[in-house]
């Protein structure tokens, strides 16, 4: 690996990172270790997204420029682990690998400041706010792609099932859109001894309920596939009482554009039309959190071949079912092509265990592979004039 002589310096910055995590647009003292370490190296820094930052790395003559993204904020989950590096702050952890992300960027940037064999300009985007979908696109309204003209944008993200040092990289869908809803079925409350004086928004919901889920199961396309799921039931009734109100909550996820607004419309159409036919009506709202992480075709090819030169053809694979769990980098996907990297994080390594769960840890023996592939991408892509 190119970069492996900063490989302590990548764990010992991706340690730091995971001793004091901080939650989305939070993350004020990871976002001023991200630009002291980038002035250090001599890369210009800016300000985006609340506690965003961007680092923009010249070299030569080049005019194109290319977009590298890593994610910075943590999760409100208390840590299980008991390690030296353990988080510090109560109730809050690095349990998906955002520190890691991090670690493997900054590394990247200090070997391209000093090392780096390009022409053209790379631009570093340290996002914040990732898991709850607003960090991307607060980096966006502040201007991102209009102050860095990128032609390109790529992430990677560990995945702790697939076999440490893998990479696996396919043109399209790569991850879900996720949208959340509440339905307000407002009935007439009554004595639970005598339900014909009003009208019951229990039996009501629960048609609804069951009814939505024939919108996946015979509406759309199998091969395309969707997730409808209502996770809460909530009445102002109790034993003896019939309530006047029901509000179901819950979230809806897809592949595609169509598929998503599908739904949307077949759920309101659905609930409306159950509770008209019991002389009701309902509260319908409906909000688009995350949007579909789609790669295109071209980036997808140039990240493939760039990853085989960091750990060779046999270690990378286009043969993945997408997860139907969320990732906003889509926003950026959604303003520029690019993709969306995942490199295994080997499941049996430190934590031994999924993400978002209070035992995970990065794997650091990741760090130089992610960084390896970051400089061979920037070196592919703003290749110097001869």
């Amino acid at each position: 690996m190119i970069t492996d002589y900063l490989d302590e310096a990548m764990r010992s910055w991706r340690h730091a990172l995971h001793r004091h995590p901080e939650l989305g647009f939070e993350e004020a003292r990871t976002s001023a270790m991200v630009k002291d370490l980038l002035n250090e190296w001599g890369i210009e820094t800016h300000s985006l997204g609340k506690t965003g930052v961007v680092g923009v790395l010249n070299r030569a003559s080049g005019t194109r420029m290319l977009g590298l993204r890593a994610d910075m904020d943590a999760l409100a989950i208390s840590e299980q682990n008991t390690f030296e590096h353990c988080s510090e702050v109560s109730g809050k952890m690095h349990a998906c690998g955002h520190d890691g992300h991090t670690a493997m960027l900054l590394g990247a940037a200090k070997h391209l400041a000093s090392h780096g064999d390009f022409s053209g300009t790379v631009v570093l985007i340290f996002q914040p706010a990732e898991e709850h979908g607003k960090g991307a696109k607060a980096m966006i309204a502040d201007g991102l792609f209009e102050r860095f003209p990128v032609q390109d944008v790529y992430a990677i993200h560990n995945f702790p099932s697939l076999v440490k040092n893998q990479f696996v990289i396919r043109a399209g869908p790569m991850m879900a859109s996720e949208d959340n809803f509440e339905i307000v079925v407002r009935g007439i409350g009554h004595h639970a001894a005598m339900p014909h004086r009003g009208v019951d928004p229990i039996v009501i919901a629960a048609q609804i309920v069951m009814s939505l889920q024939t919108i996946v199961s015979r509406g759309i396309n199998p091969s395309e596939g969707g997730v409808i799921s209502v996770t809460e039931f909530i009445t102002d009734g109790t034993v003896n009482v019939v309530p006047t109100t029901v509000t179901l909550r819950g979230d809806t996820r897809s592949f595609s554009k169509q598929v998503q607004n599908l739904i949307e419309t077949s759920m309101r159409r659905i609930a409306n039309g159950i509770c008209a036919a019991h002389g009701i009506e309902c509260e319908f709202h409906y909000e688009h959190v995350f949007e579909p992480t789609i790669n295109t075709v071209k980036e997808t090819a140039l990240a493939a071949r760039v990853a085989a030169q960091v750990v060779g053809a046999e270690n990378v694979s286009d043969a993945f079912e997408p997860p139907m769990s969320s990732e906003d980098f889509a926003f950026m996907l959604q303003s520029k092509p690019g993709c969306y990297v995942l490199l295994g994080n080997d499941g049996d390594g430190p934590g031994g265990c999924g993400l978002h769960n209070p035992n995970y840890d990065f794997n650091d023996a990741i760090l130089s592979t992610g960084a390896d592939f970051w400089v061979r991408l920037v070196e592919s892509e703003l290749r110097a004039e001869p």
